[in-house]
Formats: structure tokens, C-alpha cells, sequence
């Protein structure tokens, strides 16, 4: 005779851990960082997945790791539309449906200023984080629909996505863009029951993060912790994943077209109220400047309330020095 915790244990995992059972899920960008953490987490709450990503022999461990019965994988590069047409047969074809569909592959781009910026990297940038996104989404949305299936679809966009001076130019740029795309995409999908939504993280300390900075995740979420609103603990994919499940679930059965921010709090904060606590580290752009310039930005920074909610707080020798060895608005935030 079971204990009463156990009964309750057992109820528990019955209604509400398995929270995506039978469902069918495609995770792009899933062989690492917060895609890997969403396969996971969407495979203990039942669901089937498709592991879809560039990085082979990561996405072939994920599934390795899990079980064969309820995941697998698939190469998929987003940029090419073919691949994603596929990747989405490949689904119907091996599990007969699609419920969810997490377009979380990106990438953060050149982290030039405007002045030197690398034209094809901007390009690049937007073929994978804007174009790519809207490959997973057409092609999801046509699977759906022809199955009348009320799905759920769900970007990773980022804290980028609503401020100004939060990411290099092409990540912002691509960011702004695909939060546009899923309203616009929640508009027409709405008729036939399908939502989409996206998930806006603070700085995460993923592997993308940590090579394209050249630190460890400590560091990365050292730095984080630094400037962010929420104190006490610290952003993990995990984290960003349980939002997706939140919305990849019925829990969230009546919520589309929302950016769900998983930031502490961070855009919420009054422009004029935030402030750094890591000094300079590395200015993203390659200009020399005099002290007088840089108290002269720093003073306008100081009363411009609409500077991406942000002071900075400048110091420097008398000597000149070059951007491209300073921070100008904590680079680490470009996330995945």
C-alpha cells in the first residue's frame, strides 16, 4: 500500500508534469544552450522532439542522452528554406504530427559599430535570425493548418528586441525585426487557432554567448548579475526554456502575439533609473576619443532618459583611447 506522499507524487506527475504529453515538438538551435534545455524540458513533459541545429555531433549527444524512443535528430541549417521544409516532413512523417514549433537558432553578428560595419555579417545576421525564423514559421504554420492543428509557435527573440543600444547593430536590428514578425504572424495564424509568441532573455551564459565574448559562463553571468534588475539569482537557459514550455503547453492556451520577457524585470525599469555597476569593458566601436568626448557622453547619457534605460559610468586616464577595447552597453547581453 503506497504512502499518501507517494499518491500525491503520482497525481502530480500525472496532471501536471507531463505537461506536453503526445505532443509533437521541432526545436531549432537545440543542440546547445537554450534549445538543448527546451528538448529536455519538453521531453520530460511528454513530448516528442525533433533535435534541429548545424552542430551534428552536439545534437546527436542531446539525443543520445535522452533516448532514442521520444527524440531525434535532424541537420537543419534555418537559412536554407529547403532544409526547414524538410526538417518539418521529417517530423509529420516520424511522429504524424506538429504541435510546437520553437524557432530558437540564432546567431549574434559582427559586434562592429555603425561606422565599420561588416556589411555581409549584417547579412548573415538577419538570414538567420529574421529570414530563418520566418522559414520555421511558414513552414510550421502550413503543416498546422493542413492538419488543423491548434499550434503553438514560439521565437526566441531577446531583451534587444525593445531597447536600443542593447546588442550590436545587426542583433538589434534582426531582434526588432522578428518581434515584428510574430505580431504580424499571430495576426494571420489566429483564424485557423494557432499561436505565436516569443521569449525575450536577458544575457545567458551559452555557449554561443561565452565564444562570441571569449569568456566563461561565470563570467558572462557575472556580468549579468552586475546590471540586472532581479538580484539574488541567476539567469539559466533552464530558465528561458521553462517560459517556451509555458508557452508551447495549454496552459497558455489563449495567450498569442505576447513577448514574453525573462529579463528580472530589466525593461520594465525606468529609463532614467538604471545604472551599471560594471564600469567600461570593451566599446563595441573602433574610434579614438579625447576625455573631453567621453565626459561629454557620459553627461548626456546621464540626461537622456530615452539611452536604452543605461548610464555608463565612464572613467579613463588622460591618454586617448580606442572603442574597440571598451564596452559600451554590456555586450554580454547578446545572449543564446
Amino acid at each position: 500500500m503506497c504512502s499518501l506522499s507517494s499518491w500525491i507524487a503520482n497525481v502530480y506527475s500525472s496532471f501536471v508534469l507531463f505537461r506536453l504529453e503526445s505532443k509533437v515538438a521541432i526545436v531549432t538551435g537545440a543542440a546547445s544552450g537554450i534549445g538543448e534545455e527546451a528538448v529536455r524540458l519538453f521531453a520530460e513533459n511528454g513530448a516528442s522532439v525533433v533535435v534541429a541545429d548545424v552542430q551534428d555531433e552536439l545534437g546527436q549527444k542531446v539525443v543520445a542522452s535522452i533516448g532514442h524512443e521520444k527524440v531525434s535528430y535532424r541537420h537543419c541549417d534555418v537559412r536554407d528554406e529547403n532544409q526547414v521544409q524538410e526538417t518539418v516532413s521529417y517530423a509529420l512523417e516520424k511522429y504524424g504530427s506538429l504541435d510546437i514549433f520553437f524557432s530558437n537558432a540564432g546567431v549574434i553578428g559582427p559586434l562592429t559599430g555603425i561606422l565599420d560595419l561588416d556589411i555581409q555579417g549584417f547579412d548573415n545576421t538577419m538570414a538567420t535570425n529574421v529570414r530563418g525564423a520566418a522559414a520555421t514559421i511558414k513552414h510550421a504554420a502550413r503543416a498546422m493548418v493542413d492538419r488543423k492543428i491548434c499550434g503553438s509557435i514560439i521565437c526566441t527573440t531577446s531583451v534587444a528586441a525593445s531597447l536600443g543600444g542593447a546588442g550590436p547593430h545587426a542583433y538589434t536590428t534582426s531582434k526588432h525585426a522578428l518581434l515584428g514578425l510574430v505580431r504580424t504572424a499571430c495576426h494571420e495564424l489566429g483564424k485557423y487557432g494557432i499561436r505565436v509568441n516569443c521569449i525575450s532573455p536577458f544575457g545567458v551564459g551559452t555557449p554561443l554567448s561565452c565564444r562570441a565574448y571569449n569568456k566563461e559562463a561565470s563570467e558572462v553571468e557575472a556580468d549579468t548579475c552586475a546590471v540586472a534588475n532581479l538580484k539574488g539569482i541567476v539567469l539559466k537557459a533552464r530558465h528561458v526554456a521553462e517560459a517556451a514550455l509555458f508557452l508551447a503547453s495549454d496552459e497558455s492556451a489563449y495567450i498569442s502575439g505576447h513577448n514574453l520577457a525573462v529579463d528580472g524585470g530589466f525593461t520594465a525599469k525606468e529609463p532614467s533609473t538604471a545604472k551599471t555597476g560594471i564600469g567600461l569593458t570593451k566599446f563595441l566601436y573602433g574610434h579614438e576619443t579625447s576625455n573631453e568626448m567621453i565626459e561629454e557622453l557620459n553627461q548626456s547619457v546621464k540626461t537622456t532618459s530615452q539611452f536604452a534605460g543605461i548610464f555608463l559610468d565612464l572613467t579613463t586616464s588622460n591618454e586617448t583611447f580606442n572603442y574597440a577595447s571598451r564596452s559600451i552597453i554590456f555586450p554580454h547581453l547578446y545572449k543564446f
